[in-house]
């Protein structure tokens, strides 16, 4: 069977405060996957990963000063989100196929010496990359994600967000991203988030996340996440952590992070203070003075 793939009019773009970038696209498995590309294109690369529910709008306070700094930065959004593609089936879309599209993105890029930001969802597929391509990458930064693999116990507000996402009627995204942050987004900074999904047809990717989180041993992406964490726990490149102080769902995962890759022994960690889950929206500005206190100066 075919399946349907939505593409979200451009119109529904046409108003986004703070956010004033032209749209690239590449093709990944027929799909039209898009991304930001701001700075210099000869700079050092910074790739900047979303989560749930939400596209590369989230980094409009960091994309500037990084880019302002000489870096080339770049923020794809995940096919199901955003302006990129969106197949119709919540069944189209698994945790193998996200990392697979993501990374035909970062080849056709031809990217290399990558530092990445990932949070939320955007850690689970770009800690994924790193353990499998890590040649690719130069340095890591992690904000409010991780790398599960259905061995940990997951806390009680993720298990109701999980059956919240794929079986309500209504998905407000708008109200979502503000219980997710601590400062008030205004009334176009939450539509900015809704523009993507005219209709709930659009919303299957993002409803489908959850799900697809690793929760028991037994679930499909287990043992690639295990053979993922084999290649973090070698992992020797600088390997910074910087958590909100109010995210309930990730608390205290930067230390087992901190604790099992080599790459952070010796970096510099941080906690973002003032911020929830995220911490983009909050702090987003202070969370891009932290990475070029650590990257430096583009060359």
């Amino acid at each position: 069977m075919t399946r349907e793939v939505l593409r979200t009019p451009e119109e529904r773009f046409s108003r986004l405060p703070g956010f004033a970038y032209a749209p690239h696209y590449v093709e990944v498995d027929g799909l039209r996957m898009h991304y930001v590309d701001v700075g210099p294109r000869n700079g050092p690369v910074v790739v900047l990963m979303h989560g749930e529910p939400t596209w590369a709008y989230l980094y409009r306070f960091m994309i500037e000063p990084l880019a302002a700094a000489g870096y080339r930065v770049l923020a794809p959004d995940l096919i199901g989100c955003g302006r990129s593609d969106k197949p119709g089936a919540v069944a189209d879309y698994s945790y193998a196929k996200h990392v697979a599209w993501t990374w035909a993105w970062f080849e056709q890029l031809e990217l290399a010496d990558v530092t990445l930001f990932c949070q939320d969802w955007g850690s689970l597929i770009g800690l994924r990359l790193v353990a499998e391509h890590s040649d690719t990458f130069a340095r890591v930064f992690v904000g409010n994600g991780f790398l599960p693999t259905g061995d940990q116990t997951m806390p009680r507000v993720f298990s109701l967000w999980r059956g919240f996402a794929l079986r309500s009627p209504v998905f407000p995204v708008g109200a979502i991203l503000q219980a997710g942050s601590k400062r008030w987004l205004s009334r176009d900074e939450r539509a900015a988030y809704l523009a993507p999904f005219p209709d709930k047809r659009y919303m299957a990717g993002t409803r489908a996340f959850p799900a697809l989180v690793p929760i028991a041993p037994d679930d499909p992406a287990t043992p690639d996440n295990r053979a993922a964490w084999e290649s973090l726990e070698k992992f020797s490149r600088p390997f910074h952590t910087c958590f909100a102080d109010g995210d309930p769902i990730t608390r205290g995962a930067d230390k087992v992070l901190r604790r099992r890759v080599p790459g952070a022994a010796d970096a510099e960690h941080t906690t973002i203070r003032g911020a929830r889950h995220f911490l983009q929206e909050d702090q987003g500005a202070a969370i891009a003075e932290f990475m070029l206190a650590q990257m430096g100066p583009a060359r």
